[in-house]
């Protein structure tokens, strides 16, 4: 049994098995998901006797249309039902933006959720990874991001908050600014899926100011925080005419009864819902503390319903993960088949407190158990090869890990045949974690975006450069064609202050009660996102897929893979019991 249960997952290289194959191969009983990152508290038992009571018709007969599904949603968020489009899961929204929306690149910060990557390279797009270092804690510097965009001319730029795995958390005034930063992109991506777990803002969302954007999407999951991941339901927020574009290419029924029967359920349940998020979070607290105490093993701040840990130097994830299952009957997420992660890292869904004991005593046993039993902590060779992931991802995290991609570029420049000598794109040096709550940035931390003129107050200013990225250290690489070295830009004025921005209330916004849409308002021309210098000259036309993207790595050459062939509304009584879509109500 334990054979078959652990060679699931060396056959499943993008995702871990579902519950459904474990259960296959292994009677199930007993098992403990730390894996599938699902709210434990949401249904309540109510809940889901209901639907074992309603079963036979839920599945017996068709679901209402999508757009009747969609308007009862749109009631419950208090959001207007053309600004809203309603998936088959948010993996279906994002093959539709990618097809409709993305046309030669995309730009993401990586490690993330998988499809930001995989779905463009499917199409043949140019994907632009933005290597997050594990030397700053996986925190992502908007500033080093829009230079890296720059840099490239990416079409789309996506960001996910709080990220996956990693759980990193970027404040609402400084994702505003970067999105207006980024006005003149064909799109802007705010993946939001897991924000109903954030708490270090009341309100966090950016559904809002989407929709007053001309290409502005923000991506919300409802199976995550409803937690039913079976079902498949999320949405899109954006203006109209986006919005409407990705609703027109979905079927009439693309949501299933059960999606319908909990959609037209919720208004009933909204304070159970609130107290779940609430458990949720006292739990990722206890749980990041708990597992602190073990040596050697490293947890990562985490916004998200998941911790990202790493493990002590010599572990290696598979091991641990296998072990953990087969002995201890506990499924954990390894991340060595993450782009810009490796098999030293495990992603672990929040669960309540008598799982998480169970969990730090089957990692002490599997972590510090004597050799005889097999210990998982052994010394690795070099070129020892990994279950999941693939050498190219390894050698991305092993040699770029607070160095950028300079030296990793030219090899893969020097190395295929017939690449073209493209010069190396800038470090992306250290992103630096936001502080916990909205605040100032403070002078030379290079985290913050710079206002849109119409944005900012006070007396205009010239514009500023965000600070040089500290260089690192070289990586060694094998002999390469002489490049042109880049001229020096001169050192410019470190960027002042933004001034903290107030949060606003549910209540105070115009959009917080269903109404009528208003018309997309013209976004003002943006300030530069980073330097005023002249942009680097860029070459006319798309890339290849098969070319480096501006002397970084193509997706195609993390995965191994030449990259020239494709791969295959009304309110109602219980109103004021529920979140907004804007953002959380307060903590008590």
């Amino acid at each position: 049994m334990a054979d078959n249960v652990t060679s699931l997952f060396r056959s499943n290289a993008a995702h871990s098995p579902s519950m459904a194959a474990l259960a296959r191969e292994s009677d199930g009983a007993g098992l403990v998901d730390f894996c599938i990152p699902c709210n434990p508290y949401f249904p309540t038992p109510a809940m889901f006797e209901d639907m074992a009571a309603r079963l036979r018709d839920i599945i017996t007969y068709y679901p209402s249309s999508a757009d009747t599904i969609t308007a009862e949603l749109c009631s419950l968020l208090r959001l207007p039902p053309q600004c809203v489009a309603m998936g088959n899961g948010s993996t279906e929204l994002i093959t539709w933006i990618d097809h409709l929306l993305v046309r030669e690149s995309l730009a993401v910060p990586v490690p993330t959720f998988g499809r930001w990557t995989d779905q463009p390279m499917e199409t043949g797009k140019r994907v632009d990874m933005f290597p997050l270092q594990e030397s700053g804690g996986f925190a992502l510097d908007l500033a080093q991001y829009a230079e890296f965009i720059r840099a490239r001319g990416t079409k789309v730029a996506v960001i996910c908050n709080p990220n996956n795995p990693d759980g990193g958390f970027l404040h609402k005034h400084a994702i505003v600014q970067f999105m207006d930063a980024m006005a003149d992109l064909d799109l802007v991506v705010i993946d939001e899926s897991f924000l109903e777990f954030a708490d270090a803002e009341v309100e966090p969302s950016v559904v809002q100011e989407a929709m007053l954007r001309p290409n502005v999407i923000v991506l919300r999951s409802l199976g995550k925080n409803f937690g039913l991941h079976g079902i498949r339901f999320g949405y899109l927020v954006a203006n109209p005419s986006l919005a409407g574009r990705i609703r027109s290419m979905l079927p009439k029924w693309n949501l299933n009864s059960f999606a319908e029967h909990v959609v037209f359920m919720l208004k009933e349940h909204g304070t159970e819902y609130q107290q779940s998020l609430h458990q949720v979070r006292r739990d990722r607290m206890d749980m990041s503390g708990q597992l602190s105490s073990l040596p050697g093993l490293t947890v990562y701040p985490s916004q998200g319903n998941f911790l990202f840990v790493r493990l002590p130097v010599g572990a290696e994830g598979t091991v641990v993960r296998d072990r953990m299952l087969t002995e201890h009957r506990l499924l954990v997420r390894e991340c060595g088949n993450k782009i810009g992660s490796s098999s030293r890292f495990l992603r672990l869904v929040v669960r309540p407190q008598v799982d998480v004991r169970r969990l730090v005593s089957g990692l002490e046993q599997v972590l510090y158990g004597t050799p005889r039993r097999g210990a998982s902590v052994p010394e690795q060779a070099t070129g020892t090869g990994y279950s999941s992931g693939t050498a190219a991802i390894d050698r991305l995290v092993s040699e770029t890990n607070g160095a950028g991609t300079q030296g990793l570029a030219a090899q893969a420049v020097g190395a295929g045949p017939g690449a073209p000598g493209l010069p190396a794109a800038p470090a992306a040096g250290i992103g630096m974690p936001l502080p916990a709550v909205p605040s100032p940035v403070p002078v030379g931390a290079g985290g913050g975006m710079p206002m849109p003129a119409a944005a900012s107050s006070g007396p205009p200013q010239m514009p500023q450069q965000a600070p040089q990225p500290v260089q690192p250290p070289p990586v060694p690489a094998p002999p390469v064609p002489q490049q042109p070295v880049p001229q020096q830009m001169p050192q410019q004025p470190v960027p002042q202050q933004i001034p903290q921005q107030t949060v606003r209330q549910p209540s105070q916004h115009p959009l917080a009660a269903p109404g009528p849409v208003p018309a997309p308002v013209p976004v003002p021309a943006p300030m530069p996102a980073v330097a005023s210098y002249p942009p680097p000259q860029m070459p006319t036309g798309p890339t290849p897929p098969g070319v480096p993207a501006r002397g970084g790595l193509t997706a195609a050459q993390v995965r191994g893979t030449d990259g020239l062939s494709q791969a295959p509304g009304t309110s109602w009584s219980g109103a004021q019991s529920w979140p907004e879509a804007a953002g959380m109500a307060p903590l008590g």
